[in-house]
Formats: C-alpha cells, sequence, structure tokens
C-alpha cells in the first residue's frame, strides 16, 4: 500500500512549535492514506444527467431483450407455461382451484351485498378478472376477486351519492372498476409502485383493524332482523343498533350465530390441523348449505333471502354515467392504494414462499388489466384476496391454472346454479363476511407495537381510532399523513453520534454504546447518520456545537487542553449532501475559523466528494483536511494538538552565574531518551499517565506513528 507522510498542513507545526517556549523540536512524519480528489472536468463530462443514464440503461435492457423475453414481458403467463411439469403440477393446481372456487361462490356474494350490489355482480366480478389475471399477472397464488375492504369503501362513497336500489349504483359501481384499473396500469407502466413504501406497517395495520370492525358492525342488520343506517363511522352505526332495537327478531340472529360459530370453528381447525385444511375453504360453502337447507325444510317467514338471480354470463357492455367520473377520482385512488397493499404484499409473500421472482410493477399492470376489462362484463373493483390466497397456496397451487380453474367454477356457478342462490338467508352471507373480516382485527399487531416500538404503536393508535370515528378516508389520509410527519421528522433530525477510539484498536464507535471508548482533548469526532439536505443542516450545525462546548475532560484523553481545536466529520452513511448543505458547511467552515478550529472531513462518499468539489467546498477546507481513515484524521489532528499545548518555559542559565555543567554520561543519555519514548507512547495510547505495564497489546496501531 502507498503510504504519504505529514500532511501538508504539518509544515505550520514547525512555526507553531518555534513560536513557543518549548524547544523546537521536528514534527514525526504520520503515516496518511492518501485520498483520491475527484477531477471536476473529468467527472463531470464523463457522469451524464441522471434521467439520461437511467433512460440510457433501460434502452440498452430494452436492445438485449429476446422474443421469448418480449413475449414474457407482456403475457408474464409464458413463464410458468414454459416451465410447467404438467405431471407434478396439474393435479395440485385442479385441487387448489376448484377449492379457492368452492369458498368464492359464498364469499363473492357476501362481498357484493356489503358494497350495497345485488350478489350476483359478486359473482360477475369473480368471472372475467380471474381469467384474465392469470394471463397478466405475475403471481402464481394470488386468488384475484372481490374482497370486503374494496367492497366497503365502494358502499361508502357510492351510498351518498345515489340510492343502492338504483341503476346509478350499479354503474357508478362497475365505473369505479375501469378508474381503478386505469391507474393501476398507469402506475403500473410508469413504475411507480414504489410509492406503496411511503405508508408504514402500522398504517396499515391499524387502518383494516378499524375497517374490520366496521364491516362486522354493518353486517348486523342481517342478524338483528332490521335495517341500520350505512356508514363508515362507528358511532352512527352503534346509534343506529341501540335505536331499532325494539325491531330485533331472534330467529335470524340464533341462525346467524349459529352460521358464524361453525364458520369460525371451521376455520381454527383448518389452521390448527394440517389434515384438516380443508376445513377452512368449506366452511362458506357448509354454511350456505345449512342454511338453504334449514329454509327449504322449515319457511321461516322472519328469515330474509337473497332472492332471485339472474342466469347465465355476463353480457360485454360499456361503463356508463361518466359524468361523475370527477367525484369518483379521490375513492379510485384510495381503492388503487388499498389494492396495491393488499395484493403486492400478499404476491411477494407467496413469491418468497414458492421460489420466484414477482415484479411488483407487472403485478399493478396485471390487476389494472383484470379491472378495465372486467368493467366490461359488469365486474365492480376487485383486487387480490388474503384469505382466498392463503387458501390456494395452503392447497399447494403452482401456477395460474389454479386461477382459470377457479373461473371455471364461477363460470358453472353463473350458468347452472343460479336457481339454487335463491333461498340462501342473508344472515348467513353476513355471517361469511363476519367470519372472513375477524382475522384483519389485528390486536397481536398492536401488543407487539406496544412492546417493541411506542412510535410505531401511536401511529397505530391513531390511524385506527380516526378510521372508526371519522371514517375510513380520513383515517387513511391521517394515517398516511403521520407517518409522513414521522418520516420527516426523522429525516430532519438524523442520527448523530460522537465517536471515540476503541481500547487496543483503530477502530471508532458511538461512546454511547461503547463507554470504554475514549476521545481526545481538542478533538470531536462526528459520525452523520442521514444524507445532508436543507431539512436538517440546521439541526445538524446547532447539534456540532454543541459537542464543540461540551468538553469532559473525564472522558477524554491525550494533551490536556481547554478547548475544541478540530472538529472531525465522518461522511461515510451520508449519501447525498445538496446546495443548502453545501452553503451551510461554508458558513460553518468561516464560524469556525473565527474561533480557531478547523474541520476535517473522514471517507466521504464519491458522490458527496464530487459535490464539494464543484462547490469549491474542497479548496475551502483545504485538501490536506481530507482523509480515508478516521484513524488518519486523528493522526494529524493530535499532532497539531500536541504541538498547540502550552509549554511551560524554563529560563537557561548564565554562563557567569553558574559553574559550566558537566555533559551527560552515555548512560544518562539513554535514560533521558528513554523517558521522550515514554511520553510520546503515553500520547499515542492515550493515557496521560505513564505506562504501569511493560505490556502492550499487539493489536494496537500506535496513534502518531514513529520514525522508522
Amino acid at each position: 500500500m502507498e503510504r504519504t507522510y505529514a500532511s501538508p498542513s504539518s509544515g505550520d507545526l514547525a512555526a507553531v512549535s518555534t513560536s513557543m517556549s518549548a524547544p523546537a523540536t521536528s514534527p514525526r512524519p504520520v503515516r496518511v492514506i492518501p485520498l483520491q480528489h475527484p477531477n471536476i472536468t473529468t467527472s463531470s463530462s464523463s457522469s451524464p444527467p441522471y434521467l439520461i443514464s437511467v433512460f440510457s440503461r433501460w434502452f440498452t435492457k430494452l436492445r438485449r431483450m429476446t422474443f421469448v423475453e418480449w413475449i414474457q414481458l407482456f403475457l408474464p403467463c409464458c413463464r410458468w407455461i414454459r416451465t410447467y411439469k404438467w405431471r407434478e403440477y396439474l393435479q395440485v393446481d385442479l385441487m387448489a382451484g376448484i377449492t379457492v372456487g368452492v369458498m368464492l361462490v359464498p364469499q363473492g356474494m357476501s362481498y357484493a351485498k356489503l358494497a350495497g350490489l345485488e350478489p350476483i355482480y359478486g359473482l360477475y366480478s369473480g368471472f372475467v378478472p380471474i381469467f384474465v389475471y392469470a394471463i397478466f399477472g405475475s403471481s402464481r397464488q394470488l386468488a384475484v376477486g372481490p374482497v370486503a375492504l374494496v367492497s366497503l369503501l365502494v358502499s361508502n362513497v357510492l351510498s351518498g351519492i345515489a340510492d343502492s336500489s338504483s341503476d346509478l349504483y350499479t354503474e357508478l359501481a362497475i365505473l369505479l372498476a375501469l378508474m381503478v384499473g386505469i391507474l393501476e396500469c398507469i402506475m403500473g407502466l410508469l413504475r411507480l409502485g414504489w410509492l406503496i413504501r411511503f405508508i408504514s406497517h402500522s398504517v396499515i395495520s391499524g387502518f383494516t383493524t378499524a375497517s374490520a370492525i366496521v364491516i362486522g358492525l354493518s353486517q348486523a342488520k342481517y342478524f338483528l332482523g332490521y335495517d341500520i343506517d350505512k356508514s363508515s363511522k362507528i358511532v352512527p352505526l352503534i346509534k343506529s343498533i341501540i335505536a331499532g332495537l325494539d325491531k330485533f327478531s331472534w330467529p335470524p340472529f340464533v341462525m346467524g350465530s349459529v352460521m358464524l360459530t361453525i364458520l369460525l370453528v371451521m376455520k381454527q381447525l383448518g389452521k390448527s390441523r394440517k389434515y384438516l385444511r380443508f376445513l377452512r375453504a368449506s366452511g362458506p360453502l357448509t354454511a350456505v348449505v345449512l342454511g338453504t337447507a334449514f329454509v327449504k325444510i322449515f319457511h321461516p317467514s322472519s328469515i330474509s333471502l337473497v332472492g332471485d338471480i339472474p342466469q347465465g354470463l355476463p353480457k360485454f357492455s360499456v361503463p356508463k354515467a361518466f359524468g361523475y367520473v370527477k367525484s369518483l377520482i379521490p375513492t379510485a385512488f384510495l381503492i388503487t392504494g388499498v389494492a396495491i397493499l393488499e395484493s403486492v404484499g400478499i404476491a411477494k409473500a407467496l413469491a418468497a414462499k414458492n421460489g420466484y421472482e414477482l415484479d411488483s410493477n407487472q403485478e399493478l399492470f396485471g390487476l389494472g388489466v383484470a379491472n378495465v376489462l372486467g368493467s366490461f362484463f359488469s365486474a365492480y373493483p376487485t383486487t387480490g384476496s388474503f384469505s382466498r390466497s392463503a387458501v390456494n397456496h395452503e392447497s399447494g397451487a403452482k401456477s395460474g391454472l389454479s386461477g382459470i380453474v377457479t373461473g371455471i367454477i364461477i363460470t358453472c356457478a353463473l350458468l347452472f346454479l343460479t336457481p339454487l342462490f335463491k333461498y340462501i338467508p342473508q344472515c348467513v352471507l353476513a355471517a361469511i363476511v363476519i367470519s372472513a373480516v375477524i382475522g384483519l382485527v389485528d390486536y397481536d399487531e398492536a401488543i407487539f407495537l406496544w412492546r417493541v416500538d411506542k412510535k410505531d404503536f401511536l401511529l397505530w393508535i391513531i390511524t385506527s381510532t380516526t378510521t372508526l370515528f371519522l371514517g375510513i378516508e380520513i383515517g387513511v389520509l391521517v394515517g398516511v399523513g403521520v407517518s409522513l410527519a414521522f418520516v420527516i421528522h426523522e429525516s430532519a433530525n438524523p442520527h448523530i453520534a460522537v465517536l471515540g477510539r476503541l481500547p487496543g484498536t483503530t477502530v471508532y464507535r458511538n461512546i454511547k454504546q461503547y463507554p470504554e471508548a475514549y476521545t481526545y482533548n481538542g478533538i470531536v469526532i462526528v459520525r452523520i447518520d442521514a444524507p445532508i439536505y436543507f431539512a436538517n443542516i440546521s439541526y445538524i450545525k446547532d447539534r456540532l456545537r454543541e459537542y464543540e462546548a461540551d468538553v469532559d475532560s473525564s472522558t477524554k484523553r491525550g494533551p490536556e487542553v481547554e478547548r475544541i481545536y478540530f472538529v472531525i466529520l465522518e461522511l461515510a452513511p451520508v449519501t447525498y449532501i445538496d446546495s443548502s448543505a453545501v452553503q451551510a458547511l461554508k458558513d460553518l467552515h468561516q464560524e469556525y475559523k473565527l474561533r480557531g478550529i478547523q474541520i476535517a472531513i473522514s471517507n466521504p462518499n464519491p458522490e458527496v466528494l464530487l459535490t464539494l468539489s464543484r462547490s469549491d467546498v474542497v479548496e475551502l477546507i483545504g485538501k490536506e483536511w481530507y482523509f480515508v481513515r478516521i484513524h488518519d484524521a486523528v493522526q494529524v489532528c493530535l499532532q497539531h494538538v500536541q504541538h498547540l499545548k502550552h509549554m511551560p518555559f524554563t529560563p537557561k542559565s548564565s554562563p557567569s552565574s553558574s559553574p559550566r555543567a558537566k555533559p551527560p554520561s552515555l548512560f544518562e543519555r539513554l535514560l533521558k531518551r528513554r523517558g521522550e519514548n515514554r511520553s510520546l507512547t503515553d500520547v499515542e495510547s492515550g493515557d496521560s499517565q505513564p505506562p504501569i505495564s511493560e505490556h502492550t497489546d499487539s493489536q494496537s496501531e500506535p496513534l502518531l506513528s514513529r520514525r522508522p
């Protein structure tokens, strides 16, 4: 390794030493690894702008793509078709598809009722979108179709525009599917899936928990036997339930409670015992069969039924009511966000478990195409279902063929089974919805957050509370807003650590984490653990001033001085620095210069160093004050501090007043030299006291290198 010696600034040391009263001694050389400074002209001409480089890499990738890769880009199903193992996968895919299909039929009708639509639209939403997603979607286990949360959002917004029994209500729900699909396609094509990363898991958990409670209360009318007000807020729902208690009917309550108990027991048995996992998927169908059989046998007049359901496949039709597009835009964005959170999160988890990669943007595009084409066949917004996807995975699904089988089951139900659906009790469908959303009440997550991170627990409480009492839209906005506020606060108040040297090493670590690490008098070593930009530069400057004023001599070593002479900034974690931070750094340098303090920079990122070079900060501070390692910076700074230390003045005796001194013997000269070497060793080891033991750590590198 190439070695250089004392920093160019060490030339000033001789002048400092001669101006003091101590005998003039030449500075000892310090081994410092040279830092390579960028050539501004070469760097600026060789590195193209960011956007140009991104598009250049993108076009290069497209040019290198083969014909098969182009086909797979537009039709992701070709990826699993080319590698499909028919003998191994066909049977499990058929079983998984049938299981999910049997589960989707009653669930689809239940979720359509939750959305304020006729049950048939739940089956329509599980027809075309499933086939389309199997072709354009990239996940092999995700089960697409109507879900409870999206259904609640549809009901919440459309009930304020039109009556649920009117044709306009249905047209608006279908138009909403078209708008959601277009938004998802645009986000997928523009590769904007990363935007959803700004929504934390605490927000998602709090939102889904509150929404599950609202969904459960909204289904209470089918259990109680009387209508309650439609609302996405918990207070109006509870008031409406209490106000109508005089109309309570016990037959639907008893039937609904019994069916809900059966569903929960079957779900629990299916989760806890692998050989009974088929019970989890067959629970909704079992409830529908038992409820229908009871109605057919006893004909109870107090239990409301689903009624007539049209038979046959949906016809092609273009969505209407485009005059309401403007009023539906906020809800379309909200449903798109929920769809991304629910679908992409599930799809990524399932892809990781099954050993293949999943492109989030391709997934968005597949969901978008499914919603767009589904809207032309009377489907309302659909997305990936957590419960059905879990069942699909547990049933052993290996490819999108299981989705195609599920679509065939829905097709058969539309063609042949709809006459039987008219006898399904509505309380049974409500029990299916409630059993599905109970699992979304994530109180375990709240307990975990309270134990691990109080800030995330507060975020969970804020999101769930505002969703319950102020509505779903406001709950989402408040949750996302508070989440972003936390991100901004953390960014504007980055972690800054004072570093110290671990004994026996040249490693520097946070002195709060490692109390045994020691610092040096006259030197402050600061590590900034974040990009430096306009929002946090003021905070960083304030903290640096605090560290400058804090000179606790009990934790410091080396030459004893009364103030700080050097501030070493460790910039390895700093990945970016903007123009505001550059200007603030210049101001800080001038401020330090007036007080006789020198800034030293350690291990800057190449991009950061290039920015500092272009803004003349490198020249302003001095190239000799940029170092590869903290240890190099400390070596140079400590040598300066050692020479800046005030040395006592000892006057020489005049020849007339004292006898002529006897020249020292060889033994005396050896003792004197040994004493000098010991004092230098004390400085290098960070101890101002003479060494007690002659044993030294072989791994410790001297802080001030001796001459060879």
